[in-house]
């Protein structure tokens, strides 16, 4: 029907009921926001359009203006089709060059959609306050499309919530003030193709003081002492901070709850008014008095029922909690163990599938749920930060959902996680650590450590007690996106530095759990992530992420479990299975999901190697298991799964646990197994004492000694591999002509992983690029990015290039990515080392394929990506520190040697794997009877097992062999140099100086 034709029956109506003409006439008229006529372009700001948007180039929907007979307003309407994977929808942005709009008059927004009655929530926001539609504060709510065909769609603007799981730009003021009005989008169902149609936006209604007032508590739960009295704070907000004009009433009343009235608490009822003219912000309380009875016994809860009249309510009805008491877990005097024992025999089964469940921060819609489904975890995954992004309001918000869990029977805390894997990096301002493969090449364990040890205190001191890192991954096919989060190529190398545990964690047996600087740590991905085969992957576009291992058990044990024997030892307290498969040569299994694997997870992991802490899943991982759901949840909690990461759907997954246990499908034993392990994580680090932020250490967070840690690590992590002319280290009298698209941009610093998933280029947080390094450090600079700049009177370049920022398998070779230079870093190269010595700086994740520029590079030094702190890049191209990294993986000559590894058969590459020169002003001198020696005296440290004195003499053999090389690295050079540097790490020096003597004679 037309709307004309629904236009006069709601005349009719208003003829024949004077009521309804009344009420029509008490309310403004409509006001048109979007008739889709044409009088609103497609286009995007700063004029006014409409565009869409979506998470890859795949989920924006497809958009017309289609006439249509049956329109319920005008001749058409705007339709389109989708097809979303991530997320997608559109916009209409008013224009960024006028004036915001003011909607403050009105009841609500409303709109005729065309039902498809699929049952699919359609989100709709809105936009307040801010520059334009692009930088505003986003509120948002969702109709059903539960119904066929044309149907009105009214939203009253109190329906509307802030979005706490993104916002554009910083908080504006947290408050929907309905006077600048940027326009509203509509988000689309993800999952299968679907279609809509859509008319007539308009504003209806007036507004009401319940919009512009409300009443709120100060919080949701209120926990006390048993025979304390909690303190309900109820207070008046307006919007702009006006007066109210009429008065405002608060009726309350006890009850309802699992505390008993008369026994537990003494009931209380009343009634709080706020008269007409009451200012914003004027509060009230109400005393809920407790009683002892002396009997231990689990938290009880106490709703307080409050029934507003002339304002709106609070979301949530506030409860006063009596905290459990007297009961033997709650002891802190007692061992772990009987804590863990005493408390699982008091939970039931639901309580216990809570613990085992991991929600996403942004999915909990609703904070009651984590009281409701007894929650045991809450993540963070990439980007999922507060608004704003500071310590203050990390620490508040895991505050906040702390005390969600107090509503619980035994208050179990929870424990929340992030993806800290190069500093607190979803935090701005945070300290942000070279990533793990420029650990790798610093070759030092002690430093390793204490940037786990700046990484923990940052984390623990905004709330969060559990990092999921290190990544043990041993990289083994550079064309992997995930190269940059392992240390190396070499398991020796590997476990050299799980220095960081130490670090993160502490102590090895679990007593520094509970201080404030130190956090549960993470070794994943178990087991052999990092060997995946190239086209192996069935995961959306990726090539090699999340694909199959095919080793056999030699090799998997030598290689890939290796450094899981190591973290165990250390006692590292959780580990993540890998997303990917792994197929070992001769078991009969064939191609299994780690996830799955029970014989690796139960049998080597729990069993073999003594694991006493908690298996914690990937991403959503149990979703790639083959079957049903119910088939998904079986086999990964009877493979050993002790937690889910199951971001958006812990309710469906606490739900499948609960029935599969009551089907016997899984049994008991293994719930209370999984529980315990997680519990006695709990225990160990304080939480049930101190379940709330111990912010002491927030001072710290990106302090400058904290940001000394990261300098030095990024001055060790850089890898001289060429230096002719000993163009490096500058002189500060040089005049320096500096290019390439790295130099001065620390999101391509600092790459994936930091304050989001993919990372992004620009300046995205507070640190110092390599040009401010160099500026900083006193050198004569001029930067030309391109290098269009006249290259005429300089006495050296510098050329920093290589990648922009990728996480996982986004930053596959294959998947939009390759080993190549671009073509403007390339054009740089050319033209500044054409003109001048040069030195060339890689910044990447991976090592770059730079062989065909070799020979007209000076210096080529490997800077992987160092983080914040670019004056640790400028500490060693100006001599302030030595050149002393090594190359933690192998650096190719072509794609085609791909994958190519110490130990190889062959191996022929560009720089063989733990090349790196040295720019320090003493470098050892001799020959084959000084090797002779060297190797000698290496053989007693072997004897005595004096490691240091042995390192030392291994090294000097290493820095007279790329001596006598030089530019000359043949493949009778590379294989026994690298082997020599696999063999130093396993502490075998005679031999690793024999293999440097062969490398010696081959040169």
């Amino acid at each position: 029907m037309r709307r004309t034709a629904l236009l006069a029956s709601a005349t009719l109506l208003a003829g024949l009921l004077p009521w309804a003409t009344a009420r029509a006439a008490d309310a403004p008229a409509p006001v048109p926001v979007d008739r889709f006529g044409g009088e609103v372009p497609f286009a995007s700001q700063p004029a006014e359009g409409i565009f869409t948007w979506g998470s890859d180039a795949d989920d924006p929907p497809a958009l017309r203006l289609a006439e249509r007979t049956d329109a319920p307003e005008g001749g058409t309407v705007l339709t389109g089709t989708y097809d979303i994977s991530g997320y997608g929808g559109f916009t209409h942005d008013f224009a960024a060059t006028g004036p915001a709009h003011d909607w403050s008059a009105h009841q609500g927004i409303r709109l005729w959609w065309d039902g498809r009655n699929n049952g699919r929530k359609i989100a709709f926001e809105i936009k307040d306050g801010g520059a334009h539609g692009e930088a505003s504060e986003l509120w948002t709510t969702s109709f059903t499309d539960d119904f066929t065909g044309w149907k009105q769609i009214e939203i009253p603007f109190t329906d509307f919530a802030y979005r706490t799981d993104y916002q554009p730009v910083g908080g504006i003021d947290h408050v929907l003030g309905l006077k600048e009005m940027w326009g509203y989008a509509i988000t689309l169902p993800p999952g299968t193709k679907g279609d809509f149609a859509l008319d007539d936006v308009e504003l209806y209604g007036r507004a009401d003081q319940s919009l512009s007032a409300s009443v709120t508590t100060d919080a949701a739960v209120h926990p006390v002492k048993e025979g304390g009295t909690a303190k309900v704070r109820v207070t008046l907000a307006t919007t702009g901070s006006a007066p109210v004009d009429e008065p405002v009433t608060v009726h309350y009343e006890t009850g309802g709850g699992s505390a008993g009235p008369g026994t537990d608490y003494t009931p209380v009822s009343g009634t709080l008014t706020f008269p007409a003219g009451t200012a914003s912000g004027t509060a009230r309380t109400i005393e809920v008095p407790t009683r002892k009875d002396r009997t231990a016994e689990p938290a009880e809860t106490v709703p307080l029922k409050l029934t507003v009249t002339g304002a709106k309510a609070p979301a949530e009805t506030p409860q006063v909690v009596i905290d459990a008491h007297g009961l033997p877990y709650l002891d802190a005097g007692l061992p772990v163990k009987k804590r863990v024992a005493d408390l699982l025999g008091r939970m039931s089964l639901a309580e216990k599938a809570g613990q085992m469940t991991q929600a996403e921060r942004g999915a909990i819609t609703a904070p009651g749920d984590i009281a409701t489904y007894a929650l045991g975890s809450l993540l963070s995954g990439g980007g999922s930060t507060p608004t704003p992004n500071t310590p203050e309001a990390w620490a508040k918000m895991i505050d906040a959902f702390q005390l969600r869990a107090q509503a619980t029977r035994f208050q179990i805390p929870l424990i929340y996680g992030v993806d800290a894997v190069h500093g607190h990096n979803n935090l701005s301002g945070a300290t942000i650590m070279p990533h793990n493969i420029g650990i790798g090449a610093t070759r030092d364990p002690q430093l390793a450590e204490r940037t786990g040890s700046v990484t923990a205190a940052e984390v623990r001191a905004t709330g969060i007690p559990w990092d999921f890192a290190p990544c043990l991954c041993v990289s083994r096919d550079e064309r992997w996106g995930r190269s940059y989060e392992s240390f190396g190529e070499d398991p020796a190398l590997v476990e050299s530095l799980e220095t960081v545990i130490q670090g993160l964690q502490g102590r090895a047996d679990g007593r520094d759990l509970s201080r404030d600087d130190k956090v549960l740590a993470t070794a994943k991905h178990f087991v052999a992530d990092g060997g995946t085969a190239y086209g192996s992957s069935t995961t959306g576009t990726y090539t090699i992420d999340q694909g199959v291992t095919e080793v056999t058990r030699r090799q998997l044990e030598a290689v890939h479990l290796a450094p899981y024997r190591t973290a165990v030892d250390r006692g590292i307290g959780t580990v993540m299975p890998s997303y990917s498969s792994l197929d070992v040569v001769g078991d009969g299994k064939g191609a299994v999901k780690m996830h799955a694997r029970g014989d690796m997870i139960n049998g080597v992991l729990k069993d073999r190697l003594g694991f006493d802490g908690f298996v914690i899943s990937d991403w959503n991982a149990i979703d790639q298991l083959p079957g049903d759901y119910a088939a998904h949840v079986r086999t990964s909690v009877d493979a050993g799964l002790d937690m889910m990461m199951v971001p958006y759907t812990y309710k469906e997954f606490t739900g499948t646990l609960v029935d599969e246990v009551k089907a016997a499908r899984i049994s008991e034993d293994r719930i209370d197994d999984a529980v315990s392990r997680i519990l006695t994580q709990k225990f160990r680090l304080g939480l049930f004492e101190h379940p709330y932020a111990d912010t002491t250490g927030a001072a710290a967070i990106g302090s400058r000694a904290h940001r000394e840690v990261a300098r030095q690590a990024a001055a060790e992590s850089q890898v001289l591999l060429k230096n002719r002319g000993a163009v490096l280290p500058l002189k500060k009298s040089e005049k320096v002509y500096v290019a390439g698209s790295n130099a001065d941009d620390i999101g391509n610093q600092t790459g994936g992983w930091t304050l989001t998933w993919q990372g992004s280029s620009g300046n995205i947080t507070r640190g110092t690029t390599v040009l401010q390094g160099m500026r900083e450090a006193g050198g004569d600079v001029t930067y030309s990015k391109d290098a269009s700049a006249p290259t005429d009177g300089y006495d050296a370049g510098v050329v920093v290039v290589g990648e922009t920022p990728y996480a996982e398998g986004v930053g596959d070779v294959g998947n939009g990515h390759d080993l190549q230079l671009s073509a403007a870093d390339k054009a740089a190269v050319d033209k500044v080392c054409a003109a001048m010595k040069c030195a060339v700086l890689v910044v990447s994740g991976r090592p770059q394929l730079i062989g065909d520029r070799l020979d007209e590079i000076d210096a080529l030094v490997a800077s992987w990506l160092p983080g914040t702190e670019g004056e640790g890049v400028a500490d060693v191209l100006y001599g302030r520190r030595p050149f002393t990294g090594q190359l933690p993986v192998t650096w190719p000559r072509s794609e085609a040697q791909l994958p190519i590894n110490v130990g190889d058969a062959s191996y022929d590459p560009q720089f063989p794997y733990g090349w790196g020169l040295t720019t320090r002003t003493t470098v050892p001198r001799g020959g084959a009877a000084t090797l002779r020696e060297l190797g000698a005296r290496a053989a007693a440290a072997d004897r005595t097992g004096a490691d240091r004195i042995g390192r030392e003499l291994v090294t000097r053999a290493r820095l007279l062999v790329q001596q006598k090389v030089g530019e000359r690295i043949t493949q009778a050079v590379a294989k026994p140099f690298a082997d020599a540097d696999h063999l130093l790490l396993t502490g075998r020096y005679a031999k690793a100086v024999e293999k440097l003597a062969e490398a010696y004679r081959a040169a």
